[in-house]
C-alpha cells in the first residue's frame, strides 16, 4: 500500500521537503500548520487567539483536501511557544475543535520562528 501526498492552494506551501499531508490507508497525517495567509505567506494574527484560529483554517482545508474533516481527527500535538498563552488558546481551542467526542491531545512549549505563537498537526483516521 503506497502513501500519497495530499496538497491544497487553500493553506500554506511548505518551505522545505514535506507534504501538507500524507495519506496511507486509511491514515491522514497533516503536518505541523502555521498562521500564516495562504495567499500573501503573512502571519495572520498578532495573539494565540487569532493565531489559533488560522491554523484551525490552514488545518480545516488540508483536511477538506483529504477528503476529511475534524470528524476525523482522533490526536492533535499542538505547540505553544509560551506558557502563558495556555488559557487563551484552550478557550479558541475549545469553541473550534467541535462535538465530543474530542481527539486526544498533547500540548507542548517550544520555539518557533519569529512572530508565530502556535502550531498544530492532527492524525485523522478515514472510513
Amino acid at each position: 500500500m503506497g502513501k500519497t501526498a495530499i496538497t491544497t492552494e487553500k493553506a500554506p506551501t511548505p518551505v522545505a521537503a514535506f507534504s501538507q499531508a500524507v495519506r496511507k490507508g486509511n491514515i491522514l497525517q497533516v503536518a505541523g500548520q502555521v498562521a500564516f495567509d495562504p495567499a500573501s505567506g503573512a502571519i495572520v494574527g498578532d495573539d494565540v487567539a487569532g493565531q489559533t484560529r488560522q491554523t484551525f483554517a490552514n488545518l480545516s482545508a488540508v483536511l477538506e483536501a483529504a477528503g476529511a474533516s475534524f470528524d476525523d481527527v482522533v490526536m492533535v500535538r499542538a505547540y505553544l511557544t509560551d506558557t502563558g498563552h495556555f488559557g487563551v488558546f484552550n478557550e479558541v481551542y475549545n469553541e473550534l475543535i467541535g462535538a465530543a467526542p474530542h481527539p486526544a491531545r498533547t500540548t507542548v512549549y517550544v520555539g518557533l520562528p519569529a512572530g508565530l505563537l502556535v502550531e498544530i498537526d492532527v492524525l485523522a483516521v478515514l472510513d
